[in-house]
């Protein structure tokens, strides 16, 4: 799914406010990691996630097999944190994240 400029911007601020709901260790992406990760998207659909320590090439290489790995899509990252999307069409308005920060 290609989102325009506006939306990524947009999500892109959602994010910032945002705190990482999981966070990656030295073990790297565990079932119970993606089973976490699942189950976030699917409660609030943008979720951050603090990556593990290591070059940009290893954490942009742990982005994509979360983002495949969860059907999500990789709307930022920056440092050691990338900001997941997954739109889910029966989401609980409270805690949506994108309801809570709808303009």
């Amino acid at each position: 799914m290609e989102l325009d400029n506006a939306t990524l911007k947009r999500l892109k601020g959602i994010g910032h406010e945002l705190t990482a709901v999981v966070m990656i260790g030295n073990k790297g992406i565990t079932p119970a990691i993606t089973e976490e990760i699942d189950r976030a998207l699917s409660d609030h659909e943008l979720i951050k996630v603090k990556l593990p320590a290591g070059s940009k090439e290893e954490r942009d290489t742990v982005t994509t097999e979360l983002a495949k790995n969860a059907k999500a899509q990789v709307i930022h990252t920056i440092g050691r944190m990338a900001l997941l999307l997954r739109k889910n069409p029966n989401a609980n308005p409270k805690l949506s994240n994108l309801s809570r920060h709808a303009q």
